[in-house]
């Protein structure tokens, strides 16, 4: 279905997580199966029952930035700017010899400024609402990530942050990747971003009962364990630098992937609880196939939304035995949400970042801390140690309360 369309390919991939500073170094982590998971230390968690969290540790934005510059961003901007910053570096692009008006961004970010929001919103109740920061609004926005990203690149096309919760990101780089292969644009800049562990995030997801409360963080974010209670929350970035193949080519850029194909579907059910059946699911990643122009057979592995959470891992599993049906015993499907916990609007554009890894060195992460299978689980999912895969095809998958359902389609450089 794509034959007559021009082909968006990948040259350029920046991000951070609990589990790396760089995308190279969080690929090296994944393949080793790190447990990027530790005690909350962003604020003092003593009286919580959540204590884990997928912090990034050692992120110095003073590296990229002014002080005075960091202190008008945000957490979540100042991880854009670095992963889109190191994604352009690899890219090569030279914005001399570029039309800015061809160059676009569509980053996202599920929640944005929360921890600016609980700040200001604090020092109000204390000094009077008079007094909250003239840069509470332009920090918190969400879309502020992209904006700042844009200003940071010189891209002056299309610059967009679309929210579909914890689809966001993987929405991003699909909306992307058609706005470049219908003609829009030639390049764009498109993952996700989030940093929200706070309070009061924290407390709202563990009223909803989606956290884990495990005593031990090996334990904790357990996609496809029998014993998984909840998702774990992490934070990051991730950033690819989608461009058109003729251009790519033109200019002697290194190729590192192909977005071939990009699903989304809406289960049209419930606030928060995914469609039991997967029935949501598995219509997004059949449009993704399709999308793509090739069949579930030609998938080898697959990089899952994987969270942990009792209902999202049966009704994934239940989504991909429907559309892959006899293939899904060939198939590895692992989660790195075991190792990140849950980037939630980053979450699509880091195991973006991860899955065309995977195709580069034919190696599927692990999930790791998996102990007790569950038989409504029962797909292989490289349990605590990485596997080889034979594959030109991955895929990757994001589900978001609200139903939102994402799925992309990676082709093999």
């Amino acid at each position: 279905m794509t034959d007559n369309k021009r082909r968006v390919v990948i040259t350029g991939m920046g991000g951070l997580s609990p589990i790396g500073n760089s995308s190279s170094e969080m690929w090296e982590n994944a393949k080793k199966g790190k447990l990027g998971i530790g005690e909350i230390t962003h604020y003092d968690a003593s009286d919580s029952e959540i204590k884990f969290a997928g912090e990034v540790r050692d992120f110095d934005p003073s590296a990229l930035m002014s002080r005075q510059e960091a202190r008008r961003l945000s957490r979540f901007t100042q991880f854009a700017i670095s992963a889109a910053d190191e994604a352009f570096r690899q890219s090569g692009l030279d914005m001399e010899k570029e039309d800015p008006l061809r160059c676009g961004v569509n980053i996202s970010s599920g929640i944005g400024g929360l921890d600016i929001i609980e700040r200001e919103h604090s020092k109000a109740l204390k000094k009077g609402f008079d007094r909250v920061s003239p840069l509470f609004i332009p920090m918190s926005i969400t879309n502020m990530a992209a904006g700042m990203t844009a200003i940071r690149l010189g891209f002056k096309g299309s610059c967009t942050c679309l929210v579909t919760a914890c689809a966001s990101s993987t929405n991003a780089i699909g909306e992307a990747f058609h706005y470049i292969r219908d003609g829009y644009a030639e390049v764009m800049a498109a993952g996700g971003t989030e940093s929200c562990i706070t309070p009061l995030a924290i407390a709202g997801f563990h009223s909803m009962r989606a956290l884990s409360k495990a005593q031990d963080p090996a334990r904790a974010s357990i996609p496809f364990d029998r014993e998984r209670s909840g998702f774990v929350m992490g934070e990051g970035a991730g950033v690819l630098m989608l461009e058109e193949y003729e251009h790519a080519v033109k200019r002697g850029a290194a190729i590192l992937g192909e977005v071939k194909g990009y699903g989304a579907s809406c289960d049209a059910h419930h606030m928060t609880a995914p469609l039991e059946d997967g029935s949501g699911a598995a219509a997004c990643m059949d449009m993704a196939l399709r999308d793509a122009g090739i069949s579930p057979s030609d998938i080898g592995y697959i990089n899952a939304h994987g969270t942990g959470t009792p209902l999202n891992d049966k009704g994934e599993t239940r989504a991909v035995k429907t559309v892959f049906d006899d293939h899904t015993n060939d198939l590895i499907m692992s989660s790195t949400k075991s190792m990140t916990g849950h980037l939630l609007g980053a979450s699509g554009a880091v195991e973006a970042i991860l899955t065309v890894s995977a195709l580069q060195d034919q190696i599927a992460p692990p999930t790791i801390g998996y102990k007790v299978p569950d038989p409504e689980c029962s797909i292989a999912c490289a349990p605590n140690q990485a596997e080889s895969i034979r594959t030109e095809y991955a895929m990757s998958n994001s589900l978001g309360f609200g139903g939102h359902n994402a799925s992309l389609v990676f082709r093999r450089a």
